[in-house]
């Protein structure tokens, strides 16, 4: 692999490090997967983006006050490059994600995951079940609460639905909702009676990332769910679910470092971005940005 996420050293995903960025382009797929069919071709349109970023790494980022590494830090980030898939091979794609991302919390390390639909996280989310009691945090416009969708249960409408039900999730935090989207009003009544915590965008905006925050335990084990459309489309618009009244960069920039510094980040999935609708990779280049601004946040902790 030549062209890491910038430029960080390649490595197996069985190498111990603090973090590693690990592409997983195919989930579960729907019969008519539609516009999602796109998002395979994320994580090498992430990496392609990162590559003009990488030589600034050790330059002052002024979203950091520094480096995104601290001067003297030890964290370790490397990247593992991507899980073979196969767009029609829903169960096989699953399998194998489940197995990579084993292999990397088995080294001892976060894996930090580029989708991918949103059908990524929930074999993410299994192998991270030695992480237990784990707290989600999702930032989405949708619920993603269905149980099947033309009968299939691991679909990216389901994420937050399958992992209600791993025993080793103990709370989950949905923030950025709004619009309409696949929820009907039993999924909603299903996702708050498993007590989960929804947060619509304007929720957030009224009452601040600071209040968001405070629903986290403290030093808990922390998985966060990044689907990509949970930004308003003026600021990440390369997705398959445009709705309007999202997040800003800002907004989300800052959910993300205040986790990570009130929370042990344990694993991450950026999903969800579709690069054929990109124009001039501005969208990428936010989703590099955002996961920088993660791993700068989880070395700084």
């Amino acid at each position: 692999m030549t062209d890491t996420f910038l430029r960080l050293p390649a490595a197996g995903p069985s190498e111990a490090a603090d973090a590693t960025i690990l592409g997983i382009p195919h989930g579960v797929p729907y019969p008519a997967p539609g516009l999602t069919a796109g998002c395979a071709a994320a994580p090498a349109a992430i990496r392609a983006r990162s590559q003009r970023l990488a030589r600034f790494v050790e330059h002052h980022d002024f979203d950091l006050d520094g480096p995104m590494l601290p001067p003297g830090s030890t964290f370790r980030i490397v990247d593992a490059g991507d899980v073979d898939g196969d767009a029609s091979d829903g169960a096989g794609n699953a399998a194998r994600a489940e197995a990579a991302v084993r292999a990397v919390v088995g080294a001892g390390s976060a894996p930090i995951v580029l989708g991918g639909d949103d059908s990524v996280p929930i074999p993410v989310l299994r192998a991270l079940d030695s992480h237990g009691p784990l707290t989600v945090l999702q930032v989405d416009a949708h619920l993603d609460f269905r149980d099947e969708v033309a009968g299939v249960r691991d679909g990216y409408s389901s994420p937050m639905r399958r992992a209600s039900e791993m025993g080793h999730v103990a709370r989950i935090v949905q923030v950025g909702l709004r619009g309409v989207g696949s929820a009907r009003i039993a999924d909603v009544a299903d996702a708050r009676a498993a007590g989960n915590l929804l947060v619509t965008a304007r929720e957030l905006r009224e009452r601040g990332v600071a209040w968001l925050l405070e629903h986290l335990p403290v030093d808990a084990p922390l998985f966060v769910a990044f689907d990509c459309d949970g930004l308003d489309p003026s600021v990440l618009p390369a997705v398959s679910g445009l709705s309007p009244g999202g997040l800003g960069y800002g907004e989300a920039s800052d959910v993300l470092a205040g986790a990570a510094a009130r929370c042990r980040v344990v694993g991450a999935a950026f999903t969800e971005l579709v690069p054929d609708r990109d124009v001039n990779e501005r969208s990428a280049l936010v989703v590099v940005r955002l996961v920088t601004r993660l791993l700068a946040a989880m070395a700084r902790r």
